[in-house]
């Protein structure tokens, strides 16, 4: 049953990863469950993010100078990695949706009905 559903699942469109995250993160900074978790609550449970995906994306993020991260207690013997957007994130982020949109538009001109 759980595989049909997954099955059933849209994927994450391609190249839009980063811009999710770095979208999440600018609301605020969040741990890498806390990012997953953000993105399928804002997508109406649509869009899963993978943790296969997800920290080898952070990690890209992080050396390219678009987020940080510190590590913080989540407990008594627990700690977390919280990531933050930076400036060049921000600046990212700006051309990442830009992008994003102009592709959105020009699939939705394709896709409608003649």
């Amino acid at each position: 049953m759980q595989r049909e559903l997954d099955r059933m699942r849209p994927e994450i469109p391609p190249g839009t990863l980063i811009m999710l995250v770095l979208k999440t993160l600018s609301r605020g900074p969040l741990h890498g469950y806390g990012i997953a978790k953000r993105i399928r609550e804002m997508s109406d449970d649509v869009l899963h993010v993978e943790e296969g995906s997800l920290y080898p994306a952070l990690q890209r993020m992080l050396m390219k100078g678009w987020v940080t991260a510190d590590w913080v207690q989540a407990g008594p013997k627990r700690r977390a990695r919280v990531y933050r957007l930076t400036r060049a994130g921000r600046k990212q982020l700006a051309a990442e949706v830009s992008e994003f949109s102009l592709v959105f538009a020009a699939i939705a001109r394709v896709v409608q009905p003649a």
